[in-house]
């Protein structure tokens, strides 16, 4: 399989932990087994969370763990300078103007506590321009979307109720996640998503969405959801662990090998020393056409 090109997205709210460099790991050793270009995208659209100290650990991260990129920005200050999506909001900002005049977006002023009470929104008729209001995508949920994966197998799936209605622009006027990822992959001629498995319902949801933004070519992206590193059964890291994350472990002493071999032995991987190492076994389980097991 050849492909052209990843990505690595981290979110800087937070110091980068086990399970964020797993997936770098996997990302890279995907693109050197493709061919792919590997792209530094860092998603700062959370403007209330992002910290300068954590767009720095990204760099310091990738660098002290030996992960490769071949593209994007190289610091910090080539990142305010050049990448951050602060730049790119004339594309995020088209994208949301094409799904308004489609009529695919309604706004609503609910809250989350409101929403996860289960109170149905009734926002419907509250015009797109009143000031506070967050724009959701009217989803359909039995419009059959394909997911072709690394085995080159195609999984079809439905738009899960998980993402309902889902938000495209936020009540700070900023894009959601789900637009704003979509329009980067397509910006940067993305055509390999690398991903947790707990983003599996994210990946319909941007499959779904790209069928409304005119020249899209996301749905024919190949992806690929890898398993998660878990703090305990059924718990998924968080960046608020401090203890998991990578800056706390350098600051104790540890080595890049380390922390290898600590993430194999959390995932009953075989030993591994290197980021090549600790992807191996699970890209032969996803060629082999068994992502979703």
């Amino acid at each position: 399989m050849n492909l052209s090109r990843t990505r690595i997205a981290p979110t800087p709210s937070g110091f980068l932990h086990l399970g964020n460099f797993f997936s770098f790991a996997v990302t890279a050793a995907l693109a050197e087994r493709t061919g792919a270009k590997t792209l530094l995208r860092i998603d700062d659209m959370d403007r209330d969370r992002v910290r300068p100290p954590y767009v720095q650990d990204i760099f310091d991260t990738l660098r002290f763990m030996g992960i490769p990129w071949q593209e994007g920005p190289m610091d910090a200050e080539d990142f305010n300078a050049n990448f951050s999506q602060l730049h790119r909001m004339p594309l995020y900002e088209k994208a949301l103007d094409q799904l308004a005049g489609s009529g695919r977006v309604f706004a609503c002023a609910c809250s989350r506590s409101q929403l996860a009470a289960a109170k149905p929104c009734a926002c419907k008729d509250i015009p797109l321009q009143q000031p506070g209001v967050s724009w959701r995508l009217r989803t359909d949920h039995e419009t059959v979307l394909n997911v072709q994966t690394l085995s080159g197998k195609s999984i079809q799936a439905t738009l899960p109720l998980s993402v309902k209605d889902f938000v495209v622009k936020k009540k700070d006027g900023f894009p959601a996640y789900q637009l704003s990822s979509v329009a980067d992959d397509d910006h940067y001629n993305v055509d390999l998503v690398v991903r947790g498995q707990d983003l599996w319902d994210s990946t319909l949801a941007q499959l779904y969405l790209s069928r409304f933004i005119p020249g899209s070519s996301f749905s024919q992206n190949t992806f690929y959801h890898h398993p998660l590193l878990t703090e305990s059964p059924g718990r998924k890291l968080s960046k608020s662990a401090g203890d998991t994350s990578i800056h706390f472990l350098r600051n104790e002493g540890k080595h890049a090998e380390d922390i290898c071999a600590l993430i194999a032995g959390k995932m009953n991987l075989p030993a591994a020393h290197d980021y090549r190492g600790l992807a191996a076994h699970v890209i032969e389980h996803a060629l082999s056409g068994n992502e979703r097991d």
